[in-house]
C-alpha cells in the first residue's frame, strides 16, 4: 500500500523540530486562541475566548506544564473569514504556539486548515459542524452529524411524529454540507421531496419576516412540521424574534436548532420560545458535581454570575485537557509527538461520561435534546443511553460512504474501503 503523505510528513516534522527548538528556548509555553471576538460571529466565539483563558488559569495554579507557564496568545479574526489564515500564520510562525484553540464556523476552519498542515501546527476544534473531514493536525471536539444533527431529526420523526421538513441554514459550507446528509437522511426514511424546503440566508441576516412566512405556510399543509436550523451567529436574534411575533410556537411547528445555545439565548426573551428545542452534547442545567464546579469556577473567573455557560465552551474544556494529558505523557509539546500520543486518551466530560479521542481524531459524544425554558435554560427531553463515536465521513453521501479516517493504522484521513487508497 503507497501512500501519498511521505513527503509533506517529512516537511511537517522539520517543521515540528524547529518550533519545538523555539519553545525550549523559552520559560514559558504559548496557547494560541483563534476566536473571532468582533463582527457577526462575536455572540458566539468571545465565550470560548474566555474560556480558554480560564483554563490556562487554573492549569497555571496548579505549576503549569513541564514545569513552564502557559502564556496566552490572543487574536482577533473579526468573522473575516481570509484573516483567519493570516491569524494563523502569525501563531503558527511568529508566536510559535504550541497548539491553538480556535475556530468556530466550518469556513473559518476551511481557512486555516492549510495553514495548520503547512507548519505542523495543532487545532481543537471545538464546535458542531458537517463532518467530511479529517487531518492530522486537527482534532475535533464538537459534534459531527452523526453526534448531532442525525439523533435530533431520529427524535423529531419517532417522538414528536413529523412528516415535513424545513431546513433552514446560514449560506455557508456548514449548514450546506449538514443539510445535504440530512437531505440523503431523511430519503432513506421516505420523506418525499415535496416534503422538504431548503432555505439559505446570509450572515448577520436580520429581516426575518418573509422568510418565517415562508415556513408558517410551509407547515400549513396539514403535515406535523418542523425546522432544522443551521442559523449560524447573531442572525438567530432576529430570527428567534421573529418567530415569536407571528406566533409560531413549538406545538404548532417546533423548532431544532444545532447552534442555539444557552449564549445566544441570553440576549433575548425566550418566553415566545418555550418548547422550541436544541441538540447538543452538553446543557448547563445538567445537574452534575463535574459540571456543578465548572460553572462555579466559570462565574468566578468571568465576575459574573449571570454568564452562561453551554456546549462548545465543554468541547473547549474536553480538548484542552486532553492536549494538558498528551503533553504530560509525551514529556514535551512537540507538535508530532503530541498528535502521536493523542488518540486513545480519555477524559471525563461535563455531563458524567467519558470523551475518549479515535483514531479519525474526532471524540466520543453523548447527545441530549433539550426544549427551551422561559429562563434561558434547557429542559432536557431525550438523550443517548451512553456515548457515541465521531463519524468523519457520512454513510449517507455517495461520495463518502465508502470512507473511513484512521490515523493511527493506515495514517490517512480519507481511507477508500472499497479501492484500497488514501486519498490525502
Amino acid at each position: 500500500m503507497k501512500f501519498k503523505f511521505v513527503k509533506h510528513s517529512l516537511i511537517a516534522a522539520a517543521a515540528a523540530l524547529s518550533f519545538g527548538v523555539a519553545q525550549a528556548d523559552d520559560d514559558t509555553i504559548k496557547v494560541g486562541v483563534l476566536h473571532s471576538l468582533s463582527g457577526t460571529m462575536a455572540i458566539s466565539e468571545t465565550t470560548l475566548k474566555d474560556t480558554v483563558l480560564m483554563m490556562i488559569d487554573e492549569q497555571n495554579k496548579k505549576g503549569g506544564l513541564l514545569g513552564k507557564k502557559l502564556e496566552a496568545v490572543v487574536v482577533d479574526p473579526a468573522s473575516n473569514w481570509p484573516l483567519f489564515a493570516e491569524k494563523a500564520a502569525e501563531l503558527l510562525e511568529k508566536d510559535k504556539v504550541a497548539v491553538t484553540f480556535g475556530c468556530w464556523t466550518s469556513v473559518s476552519r476551511k481557512s486555516v486548515l492549510p495553514v495548520f498542515e503547512k507548519d505542523n501546527g495543532l487545532l481543537f476544534y471545538p464546535v458542531q459542524f458537517e463532518g467530511e473531514e479529517s487531518s492530522r493536525n486537527v482534532f475535533y471536539t464538537g459534534a459531527a452529524p452523526n453526534t448531532q444533527a442525525i439523533p435530533a431529526v431520529d427524535y423529531l420523526m419517532k417522538d414528536l411524529k413529523v412528516k415535513r421538513w424545513v431546513l433552514e441554514g446560514t449560506d455557508y459550507v456548514y449548514p450546506r454540507t449538514t443539510n445535504k446528509i440530512l437531505e440523503a437522511y431523511l430519503k432513506s426514511k421516505g420523506v418525499k421531496d415535496s416534503d422538504i424546503l431548503i432555505n439559505y440566508t446570509p450572515f448577520g441576516f436580520s429581516d426575518w419576516q418573509s422568510e418565517v412566512s415562508k415556513i408558517k405556510a410551509f407547515g400549513s399543509a396539514g403535515k406535523k412540521t418542523a425546522v432544522v436550523s443551521t442559523i449560524n451567529g447573531d442572525a438567530n436574534v432576529p430570527f428567534y424574534k421573529e418567530l415569536g411575533n407571528q406566533k409560531i410556537s413549538a406545538e404548532d411547528i417546533p423548532v431544532v436548532a444545532f447552534s442555539v445555545g444557552e449564549e445566544e439565548l441570553s440576549g433575548i426573551d425566550t418566553k415566545p420560545l418555550v418548547g422550541h428545542l436544541a441538540a447538543w452534547n452538553y446543557f448547563e442545567s445538567i445537574k452534575n458535581p463535574a459540571n456543578d464546579a465548572f460553572i462555579k469556577d466559570w462565574h468566578a473567573f468571568i465576575k459574573n454570575d449571570k454568564r452562561t455557560t453551554n456546549d462548545p465552551m465543554e468541547a473547549t474544556y474536553i480538548g484542552f485537557n486532553l492536549w494538558v494529558e498528551a503533553v504530560q505523557k509525551a514529556g514535551t509539546t512537540d507538535v508530532t509527538k503530541v498528535i502521536d500520543t493523542l488518540p486513545g486518551l480519555e477524559t471525563p466530560n461535563l455531563t458524567g461520561g467519558i470523551a475518549k479521542v479515535l483514531p479519525n481524531h474526532y471524540i466520543t459524544k453523548p447527545v441530549y435534546i433539550g426544549e427551551i425554558k422561559d429562563d434561558g435554560q434547557f429542559d432536557v427531553v431525550w438523550k443517548t443511553k451512553g456515548t457515541v463515536p465521531g463519524d468523519s465521513w457520512s454513510d449517507y453521501l455517495p461520495g463518502s460512504k465508502d470512507l473511513i479516517s484512521d490515523w493511527v493504522t493506515l495514517k490517512c484521513g480519507n481511507y477508500n474501503t472499497v479501492t484500497k487508497t488514501c486519498s490525502n
